[in-house]
């Protein structure tokens, strides 16, 4: 296929040789499937964000440091400039994010190189080496549901060890390769010791898994891994061998009002966007 134009610039630098296809098309970034040499990889072609919410992008973006001063007020300002330096510092989150995790072990696609606003990384594939699946695109047994949800546990886990929160994993941002699940999707990763909001992020990020797999062994509804896995993490015990139980005993106490509605707002919001993903061409 005829190169996009972005993907050209690559062509000509010679970090790849040609375009195969095109793989997916989302709100915040066209996929590609690219022939570096021998190997064939993916190209995430970011677009201009212009559909995440004013308070989304504060609870994920809290505590991320700009170093230059001039973008950051710009930042602040939300001119056109400060957009462009917002939109590539959130371009600059899923890269660092992604060599973070994938240098702690944690099963991400190997990043290969970020360059003008295009990531070159392994492309995800199944057993028969064709582009690797979404799990909500996967019927599951009970035993494999059981296996894979362990699986990503100890996943989420290891990336807590590593102080990251992904901060919207679902069954729509991971893929099931030959090896098992991958985690994709990084841009809104935060640091779960300098963001507020790193706790929320994490126990909606474990109950989706457990409402998803929880669809096909419905024994796992009634775990309660995030708070067991937070829990671990803030008394400075989480290891990424920690055996967890999936059961947690909450202390009772005054109810948070203000968190009960914010639950309330993410679930909406969670909802809205499972929504567009479901109906966004792939």
């Amino acid at each position: 296929m005829k190169p996009p134009k972005r993907l050209q610039t690559l062509i000509e630098e010679g970090l790849i040789d040609a375009v195969v296809r095109q793989l997916m098309s989302g709100k915040e970034a066209m996929v590609y499937v690219v022939r570096c040499g021998d190997e064939t990889r993916c190209a995430k072609v970011y677009k201009e964000a212009t559909e995440r919410s004013f308070r989304q992008a504060v609870d994920y973006t809290e505590n991320r440091k700009v170093k230059n001063s001039r973008q950051a007020r710009a930042m602040a300002k939300g001119s056109r400039f400060g957009r462009q330096a917002q939109e590539a510092a959130w371009q600059s989150a899923e890269v660092d994010a992604l060599y973070r995790l994938a240098g702690a072990g944690v099963r991400v696609p190997e990043p290969f190189n970020f360059f003008d606003g295009v990531l070159l990384m392994e492309l995800v594939a199944d057993a028969n080496g064709d582009a690797a699946p979404r799990l909500n695109d996967v019927v599951f047994t009970p035993e494999d549901a059981l296996v894979h949800h362990a699986t990503l546990c100890m996943q989420v886990v290891r990336m807590l060890c590593a102080g990251v929160v992904h901060g919207d994993l679902s069954e729509f941002n991971i893929l099931l390769a030959e090896d098992g699940p991958v985690i994709i999707d990084l841009p809104q990763a935060v640091d779960a010791a300098g963001n507020n909001h790193a706790k929320r992020m994490l126990l909606r990020d474990v109950a989706n898994l457990r409402n998803f797999f929880g669809n096909f062994a419905p024994e796992l509804l009634t775990t309660d891994y995030g708070h067991e896995i937070w829990d671990l993490y803030q008394g400075g015990m989480l290891r990424i061998d920690s055996v967890l139980t999936g059961q947690y005993a909450h202390a009772g106490g005054a109810v948070d009002v203000d968190g009960v509605m914010r639950e309330i707002d993410d679930a909406r919001d969670e909802e809205a966007a499972r929504l567009q993903r479901m109906a966004t061409p792939t």
